[in-house]
């Protein structure tokens, strides 16, 4: 990493350096966002399967 900020900083701009560095912090944060809203999305799946199995035991009683 200390080589891409040399080569960075002798050949181009800071501002190249530190825009590049919000782009990939950014995108990891999407990254991290996106897994964590397939995962409660795939919870609220399991519980809403798991609510339908319950009612098709115990709904039809009256």
């Amino acid at each position: 990493m200390q080589t891409l900020f040399t080569a960075f900083s002798q050949k181009a701009d800071i501002a190249h350096l530190a825009l590049l560095l919000w782009a990939l912090g950014a995108s990891a944060l999407a990254a991290a966002a996106m897994r964590e809203l397939s995962a409660a999305a795939r919870r609220f799946d399991e519980f809403v399967r798991e609510i339908a199995r319950f009612n098709a035991l115990f709904g039809d009683e009256k």
